[in-house]
C-alpha cells in the first residue's frame, strides 16, 4: 500500500472562547439565517480514492481542515482589539480587495474600531523607515478595490528581524495581525507567532495567502491567479493577431512562474491560440530533431506563424545562473524571454529562413490589474474568514480555500513545498491536447532523470 503524505492540520489556539460573538447568527438550521461554524467542523484534505486505500476513513488530524467561518464564542472582546493589517511581497491582483474585506468585517461586523495598516510591507514596523501606521475605516477603504496595486504599499524583505516586528507589535498593543503575502511571507509570520508566544503575548498572527503564481501547497487557488490568467489571455491574443498577419509570425509571451508553471498552462488553455508552452517543470532541448527549434519550424514551414508562451523559470538549465537571491529569498533568475528571442532568431537565420518575431512580455501588467469578478468574491470571502479566526483566537493559520470549502491550515503545512503543475496529471496532459505540442521536446530520454534532479 502507497503511504499517504502526513500533515498536521491541529489550529492553535490562543486560548478558551468565552465571549459572545456580536454577529447574530444561528445554531440550528431552518431559520433562514446562517450558522455559526463549530471548531469540530472539518473538510477532508484527501478527497481521492484510489485502490490502495479505498478502506481508509482517515479521520484524524493528518486529513482533516477546519472549516472557516463565525464561532458562537470568540476569544477577543471586539471593544478591546487593536488590529494590524501589511501587505507584503510582490504585487498581485487582489490585494486591495483583501485589505478591505478586512476592514470592513472587523468594523461593521465585529465592531472593531483600531485598525491600523503598516505600509510598505515588514518595512512598516521599522522605526528607520519613517512610516507611520495609516488609521483604516470603512469609509478610507470602500473604493481600493477599484484600482490595482496595494493601497498600504508593499516591499520584499524585512520578514528575518522578528524582533523589531514584534516590539512594533508590542508597542502599539496590537491583538491581531493579519499579513498578506506568499510562502516566504508566511514563514516570517510564523516566525513572529512564535516569538508573540515566546513573550506570553495573546496576538494572534493569521495569514492570507498571496501567489500569483499559485504555487502554494494544499489549497485550490491563490488569488489573483484568475486574474492573472484573464490578463495573459489577452496578451496572447494580442501576440497572435501579430503572429497571424506576418510572413512566418512568430509571437513570443514570457509569463509569470518561477518554479510552478500554472499561469502559463492555464493561458494556454484559455486562449486556444497557443502552440508551444514552456514550463519549469518540463525539461526541453533547443538543438536537435526533437528539440523545440526543430519542432517551431515544423510548425512554421506547416502554418506559417506559431505561439509560444514561456514561464520565467523555464529552460534554466539553457542559461548562466547567477546564484544570487532577491530580498524575499528568492533565486534571481536568468532572462528566459530575451534568451528564447534571441535563439529564435539566430536558428531561423541561419536556415536561410525569413521570420518576424514579436516578443511580449506583460508581467508587471498583469500583477498590477484589478481583479475579475470572481477573483473579488474571493478576496472578499478570504478576508472575511481571516477575520473570523483571528476573533476566535487562531493563530499561526493562513485562511484558504480546498474542495471549494474554506478552511484553516496551520503555516507549517501549506509552506511545507511548493505547489507545482504535475507532468503527468491531468492539467498538463490537457493542456498537450490543446495546444498539440509534443509531449517532451527531448533528444536523449536517458538523460532526462539526471536532468530533472538538477
Amino acid at each position: 500500500m502507497a503511504e499517504m503524505e502526513k500533515f498536521d492540520f491541529t489550529i492553535e489556539q490562543l486560548g478558551e472562547c468565552k465571549v459572545p460573538s456580536p454577529i447574530e447568527l444561528s445554531k440550528v438550521h431552518g431559520e433562514f439565517r446562517a450558522n455559526y461554524v463549530k471548531d469540530t467542523s472539518f473538510v477532508r484534505n484527501s478527497v481521492n480514492v484510489f485502490e490502495d486505500n479505498y478502506r481508509e476513513n482517515n479521520l484524524d488530524p493528518s486529513n482533516l481542515l477546519q472549516k472557516a467561518g463565525p464561532r458562537e464564542f470568540i476569544y477577543f472582546n471586539p471593544a478591546h482589539v487593536t488590529a494590524g493589517i501589511c501587505t507584503c511581497g510582490g504585487l498581485c491582483p487582489g490585494l486591495n480587495d483583501v485589505i478591505r474585506a478586512i476592514v470592513r468585517c472587523l468594523y461593521n461586523r465585529y465592531g472593531v474600531k483600531r485598525i491600523k495598516g503598516f505600509r510598505f510591507g515588514f518595512k512598516g514596523f521599522f522605526a528607520e523607515s519613517g512610516y507611520n501606521t495609516v488609521d483604516l475605516t470603512p469609509d478610507l477603504v470602500d473604493d481600493i478595490h477599484k484600482i490595482g496595486g496595494s493601497f498600504l504599499g508593499t516591499s520584499r524583505g524585512g520578514g528575518n528581524r522578528v524582533n523589531d516586528i514584534v516590539d512594533a507589535v508590542e508597542s502599539l498593543s496590537i491583538n491581531m495581525l493579519f499579513i498578506i503575502g506568499g510562502d516566504g511571507t508566511q514563514r516570517g509570520a510564523l516566525d513572529v507567532a512564535n516569538e508573540v508566544a515566546r513573550r506570553g503575548l495573546k496576538v494572534a498572527v493569521v495569514g492570507i495567502p498571496k501567489t500569483v503564481d499559485n504555487d502554494l501547497a494544499l489549497i485550490d487557488r491563490s488569488f489573483g491567479f484568475e486574474t492573472a490568467v484573464q490578463k495573459a489571455k489577452e496578451a496572447v491574443a494580442a501576440i497572435h493577431m501579430e503572429a497571424h498577419s506576418q510572413v512566418n509570425g512568430i509571437g513570443l509571451v514570457k509569463l509569470m512562474g518561477r518554479e510552478s508553471g500554472f499561469i502559463a498552462t492555464a493561458t494556454a488553455l484559455a486562449s486556444h491560440e497557443t502552440n508551444f508552452c514552456l514550463i519549469p517543470e518540463v525539461p526541453f532541448d533547443l538543438d536537435g530533431p526533437n528539440g523545440f527549434l526543430s519542432h517551431l519550424e515544423a510548425r512554421i514551414n506547416r502554418s506559417h506563424h506559431a505561439v509560444v508562451i514561456v514561464a520565467e523559470g523555464a529552460g534554466q538549465e539553457h542559461l548562466l545562473s547567477t546564484n544570487e537571491k532577491d530580498a524575499s529569498g528568492n533565486k534571481k533568475l536568468a532572462d528566459i524571454g530575451l534568451f528564447l528571442k534571441d535563439k529564435i532568431n539566430e536558428y531561423f537565420s541561419n536556415k536561410g529562413i525569413h521570420i518576424n518575431l514579436k516578443y511580449v512580455d506583460p508581467s508587471y501588467q498583469v500583477r498590477s490589474a484589478v481583479t475579475t469578478a470572481n477573483d473579488s468574491v474571493y478576496c472578499e470571502r478570504l478576508g472575511n474568514n481571516a477575520v473570523h479566526a483571528a476573533m476566535a483566537g487562531k493563530t499561526k493559520c493562513v485562511v484558504g480555500l480546498v474542495h471549494d470549502k474554506y478552511v484553516y491550515i496551520p503555516i507549517t503545512e501549506v509552506t511545507r513545498k511548493r505547489n507545482t503543475v504535475d507532468p503527468e496529471g491531468a492539467l498538463w496532459r490537457d493542456a498537450l491536447d490543446a495546444i498539440s505540442q509534443p509531449i517532451l521536446m527531448v533528444n536523449n530520454l536517458s538523460s532526462l532523470e539526471e536532468r530533472m534532479l538538477k
